[in-house]
């Protein structure tokens, strides 16, 4: 990772710290315990081992190694809450971490207390030397804490979705179009000239690993989506029967289209003609003019087809973002439940709403390097059968997001935050 700003200040990073560490309680306050230990399925993770899980990042990467004298509440928590670093060792199974009923949430919230007195402790009384050394692996874990505030929230959606009797995670706050109009702006594409431009991470402020190195880029002439697909256009496409055209499908696409049964996007539901989705406060009407949400690379390939477009690469999207300023319906880490839901708007949603899915395939920049260590596992390791999603979500804390940042899923997974802008070639002067 890169890190050049917060890792100079105590007092920034100690209340960066807190302000992280609160936001994920806040996330998981409206919780029961009864819903923080449930798995829905082997992709999504309990409430209750997210919650561990960043705070064993702490503990295993800043206190153990770093801090005299530090002693682990209980040292069987390396093992349960290990996610899949090999250098740091043996892990309880992913697929089974909704079988841990024990540690209970009490003894989680334990846990997660004692570690942030030990981490403030270390971040207030600690050498200088021994400060700046860890600094940039503390900054590292604050973002990591956010990447899993996200996840936790797709995580417990996906587990509401299969609850009959309440399928609700708030809804004393659902404003969907708070801010926008109720109509999305008309569909057009500004074309963009291309040629070589610089894409990637700086060594100004943090970035992942995967960010970088910053290299030059040959961009062909390229027109880009205003705005981002709306739930309404997606109506258009399923009327138009798009989940069973096999002509618009890559083939594994079709594949899995077949196999699993999609004919609209995950929690979209049709009764007695009408169709509804699973929201975070609920199921609701679908409104036509927010942006269609939690489609899969697949499907969204498949639509860009049917529209006599495709959807932009990665660079595409950055060389026309990287100048614009981080600003959206992304989360608000001081009032982290007033929205959770895409909105309809009258702006570009560069940043916010949902994930856009990229043609990109998922691999390292020219002369990217793992970092050593356990540390090198973060990223590197995944850069392999994944495609690349740019911008953000409602869910995407907005000071996590940043027009360089890679995020990455299985092109047929769709319970994250997804959906899509289009683009289409230009023909060069």
């Amino acid at each position: 990772m890169n890190s050049t700003t917060l890792h100079h200040d105590r007092d920034q990073l100690l209340a960066a710290f807190r302000s992280v560490r609160g936001v994920t309680e806040a996330i998981a306050a409206p919780l029961s315990y009864e819903d923080q230990c449930v798995q829905s399925m082997p992709d999504a993770s309990p409430v209750k081992w997210h919650r561990a899980h960043t705070t064993w990042f702490f503990e295993t990467f800043i206190l153990v190694p770093e801090m005299a004298g530090y002693r682990q509440l209980d040292e069987r928590y390396s093992y349960l809450f290990n996610s899949y670093y090999e250098a740091v060792g043996a892990r309880h199974a992913r697929a089974e971490r909704g079988l841990l009923t024990r540690p209970s949430c009490e003894e989680v919230a334990e846990y997660r207390a004692h570690v942030d007195n030990a981490m403030e402790r270390f971040m207030t009384h600690e050498t200088s030397r021994v400060f700046a050394q860890a600094a940039p692996r503390i900054e590292l874990g604050l973002h990591h804490e956010q990447q899993h505030q996200e996840l936790l929230l797709m995580d417990i959606k996906h587990a509401l979705s299969r609850n009959c009797y309440d399928n609700q995670y708030c809804d004393s706050q659902y404003a969907p179009t708070s801010g926008a109009s109720n109509t999305a702006r008309a569909l057009e594409f500004t074309e963009h000239s291309g040629g070589i431009i610089d894409i990637g991470a700086s060594d100004h402020g943090f970035s992942f690993d995967n960010e970088g190195p910053m290299h030059t880029a040959l961009v062909q002439p390229f027109a880009l989506a205003n705005r981002l697909v709306t739930a309404g256009e997606w109506k258009a496409f399923i009327e138009d029967d798009g989940y069973q055209r096999a002509e618009l499908w890559l083939s594994d696409g079709w594949g899995t289209a077949q196999r699993e049964g999609w004919n609209a996007p995950l929690y979209w539901e049709q009764i007695d003609g009408d169709w509804s989705t699973l929201t975070m406060h609920g199921v609701r009407a679908i409104n036509d003019e927010e942006p269609v949400v939690h489609v899969s690379f697949y499907e969204a390939d498949a639509f860009a087809r049917w529209s006599d477009a495709r959807l932009p690469t990665e660079v595409e999207w950055e060389s026309v973002t990287s100048d614009e300023p981080i600003a959206g319906n992304l989360l608000d880490g001081s009032a982290p439940l007033t929205s959770l839901h895409p909105r309809a708007s009258t702006t570009t949603q560069y940043f916010g709403d949902v994930w856009e899915w990229t043609g990109s395939a998922y691999l390292p920049y020219p002369r990217f390097t793992p970092a050593a260590g356990a540390i090198g596992e973060y990223n590197g390791k995944f850069m392999s059968n994944q495609m690349v999603l740019r911008g953000g979500s409602f869910a995407t804390p907005e000071s996590h997001i940043r027009s360089t940042y890679r995020n990455f899923f299985y092109p047929h997974q769709r319970w994250m935050f997804a959906g899509v802008r289009l683009a289409r070639d230009v023909e060069p002067n």
